[in-house]
């Protein structure tokens, strides 16, 4: 809304300043700062409501260190996250933007569901909440609506640097080929590092115009896997929260590349128009996520509830998509992986121990891997800490691909 008061009053007035809000870099770090200030500010009285109104975390016992103490802990703190997202964003950012709309609908959406899971939980005592499969229908439309927006929208667009003359300078961004629509994405650590999803069907006439049947599929694997990722890995205190605040920082960095002319051109990689507006969303959900950890790092005030962390995988993979990086997701949330995979593992080996032997075993203490460790007697703060440096080391590992090849 301030962009276009100020576009206004720049347009009309030459208001003083009123230019700098043009300025993706100007609006990306008032969003960052406007959402940690609000988000830290005002965390307080949103536990303060939580816990006035006893919407506190039921703890099953699984015989962990301190787990007793955590009854009780205000939850559905993923609220604080998605206002101290939604309104610098709604303040800031370009609400004709097409990115923007989508990333507005993913946290509304989301974060709905995962409010109707945390309140199944809390008010009508069911520790189960929201049914699986409710949870995945929830993913799966979200996925559906995101992947046929990408597709279809006339907005959505690449630009792709033609054979010679890269620019020099803004100007001469005739070098370019035209805006096209394209189902391009980008493969990791390859030469030539584009590779188009029409090509997995290239055996059907008109290939280009059946690529959906691919791509939408694909949007709701990741958009599940990274969601219910995120889900898993908010175990700990500040764990969840941390390792997201540093991938969403790694997706901004590839966001503001993606949609700047001149940078995208110098690191060589697919310019998307308009996706530069997404680094103001990017800003504003990278300040709520580090505002609420101030609340959230051990012994935690609150926790997210899954009103956060399914809200917070879902928009990371949706962000990933959108810039066409949704195959590093793998490198960059290898936290998310590595939580999902633990399951994953832990359960397919006990079941398949029990149907051998008739006694099922297990490869970890516990999981996800978190609690691993926990049973191993690490203290969690240790835990979270050390999972935070993975992330960080994912992170530098995954910008490295821009230029590794």
């Amino acid at each position: 809304m301030l962009y276009y008061l100020f576009d206004f009053l720049e347009a009309q007035y030459q208001f003083p300043g009123a230019s700098l809000f043009q300025f993706l870099s100007f609006r990306a770090a008032i969003a960052a700062m406007f959402s940690l200030i609000f988000s830290t500010l005002y965390g307080k009285k949103i536990i303060d409501f939580l816990a006035k109104k006893q919407i506190g975390e039921s703890i099953r016992d699984l015989g962990l260190v301190g787990q007793s103490e955590k009854a009780g802990t205000p939850t559905m703190g993923g609220i604080m996250i998605i206002l101290s997202t939604l309104v610098p964003v709604l303040m800031l950012a370009r609400l004709d933007n097409i990115y923007i709309q989508l990333l507005l609908f993913t946290t509304v959406w989301m974060g709905a569901i995962g409010f109707l899971d945390d309140y199944i939980k809390i008010f009508k005592k069911d520790k189960a909440g929201l049914k699986g499969t409710f949870k995945i229908l929830g993913q799966v439309l979200l996925g559906i609506v995101v992947g046929a927006t990408l597709y279809f929208h006339p907005e959505v667009t690449v630009r792709q640097e033609a054979a010679a003359n890269k620019i020099k300078v803004v100007e001469e961004v005739s070098s370019f080929k035209a805006e096209e629509k394209s189902t391009i994405t980008t493969i990791p650590m390859f030469k030539n590092n584009e590779f188009d999803y029409a090509e997995m069907i290239a055996w059907i006439p008109g290939a280009k115009s059946w690529a959906w049947l691919i791509f939408i599929p694909i949007v709701i694997f990741i958009v599940t896997a990274i969601s219910n990722g995120a889900n898993l890995t908010d175990g700990i205190d500040g764990l969840a929260a941390g390792s997201s605040a540093i991938m969403v920082f790694t997706l901004g960095i590839f966001a503001w590349v993606s949609g700047n002319v001149i940078f995208s051109d110098y690191l060589n990689i697919m310019y998307i128009p308009n996706a530069g507006e997404i680094s103001v969303f990017v800003a504003a959900f990278l300040g709520a996520l580090i505002g609420f950890l101030w609340y959230n790092t051990f012994p935690a005030q609150v926790f997210m509830g899954d009103t956060g962390s399914l809200t917070i995988g879902a928009i990371i993979a949706v962000i990933a998509i959108m810039i066409r990086k949704e195959l590093l997701l793998p490198l960059l949330c290898g936290v998310f992986l590595i939580e999902n995979l633990s399951v994953v593992l832990q359960v397919s080996y006990f079941k398949y121990t029990r149907k051998k032997t008739g006694v099922g075993k297990r490869i970890f203490l516990m999981s996800p891997i978190h609690h691993h460790y926990q049973k191993k007697g690490y203290h969690e703060s240790k835990i979270v800490a050390r999972f935070w440096i993975v992330g960080i080391l994912l992170s530098i590992l995954t910008i490295v691909t821009l230029k590794l090849r």
